[in-house]
């Protein structure tokens, strides 16, 4: 697939964003995905800071950093009085972290997708609250290390699956994406853009800091997410109309944990579980898309 960018940049150098931060990889691309007619909500997230403090910023679209718990209802907002100016044009981005969108921000990102607000809500996801120090959220996943799950005290529970929670609500689109796949991640931007009402996609964003991971293998950890089936990429339309966009041999998950340090404290034993687990998510997504599960 071949993709089509902006000459003009966005996004500007000078970000202060970690080294390999994916997060910032993602922000790059969706803003050339969509263009200078939008407006950015950014709730409390790594992005508050990377952006750079007032008055510079890297972005070059207008942004309002808000609460950590707001960024639904704050969209709605925006949205709202964008369209009694009848600037029907511009998009309206909220774009938050994991902690902002899976937890804290989730009572109103429901509310607003109930009421199908028309606006995208993009959540960067790199698996725990990074910018207050690496403590788990309901994204973080099944066996990790945080500063909050430490030791053999390594998270117990699944990570919760935001994008069947949002299908639930069957709003028009959501979608998985990964900053190893830009293709793929434009496209499902570009397309989000188009329909009207509430938008979703969830972006794998790598993040080296918190997962104690060398900087280069940033994008690398990313691609091996989708290769292994723990991270795969696909469309719900409608809350019922699912699409597979990419079907993977499917790498043993072993590969691409034994990369992170954060998964370091794994046994054998307890690999074989999360294996288990990857394989099970991965035939349900099979089922959901009207594929039977490979034998």
């Amino acid at each position: 697939m071949k993709i089509e960018l902006p000459d003009h940049e966005l996004m500007h150098s000078g970000h202060v964003g970690c080294p390999g931060c994916g997060a910032a990889v993602a922000m790059r691309f969706l803003l050339n995905a969509l263009g200078e007619k939008t407006v950015m909500v950014i709730p409390a997230c790594c992005w508050s800071i990377i952006a750079g403090p007032y008055p510079q910023s890297t972005l070059q679209v207008p942004v309002l950093h808000t609460a950590f718990e707001t960024g639904g209802a704050v969209a709605s907002g925006i949205r709202a009085a964008l369209d009694v100016k009848g600037e029907t044009e511009i998009t309206v981005v909220t774009w938050a972290g994991d902690g902002g969108t899976f937890d804290i921000g989730f009572q109103a990102l429901s509310g607003a997708v109930e009421r199908n607000e028309n606006f995208l809500y993009v959540c960067y996801d790199n698996e725990a609250y990074m910018n207050t120090g690496i403590q788990r959220s309901s994204s973080t996943p099944y066996g990790a290390w945080t500063t909050t799950t430490p030791g053999r005290e390594w998270k117990k529970m699944r990570k919760k699956n935001i994008v069947e929670a949002l299908a639930a609500h069957r709003i028009p689109y959501a979608a998985t994406a990964s900053v190893a796949y830009p293709e793929d991640l434009v496209a499902k931007v570009k397309k989000a853009r188009r329909i009207q009402g509430s938008r979703f996609i969830h972006i794998f964003s790598s993040c080296p800091t918190g997962w104690r991971l060398p900087s280069e293998l940033s994008i690398k950890i990313a691609r091996m997410a989708v290769q292994t089936n723990i991270f795969p990429l696909y469309e719900v339309e409608e809350g019922v109309r699912y699409t597979i966009n990419l079907r993977p041999k499917g790498y043993l998950v072993k590969e691409y944990f034994h990369l992170q340090g954060r998964f370091s404290h794994l046994t054998e034993e307890d690999l074989d579980q999360i294996q288990e687990m990857v394989d099970e998510d991965w035939d349900l997504l099979l089922r959901k898309a009207g594929t039977m599960p490979s034998m």
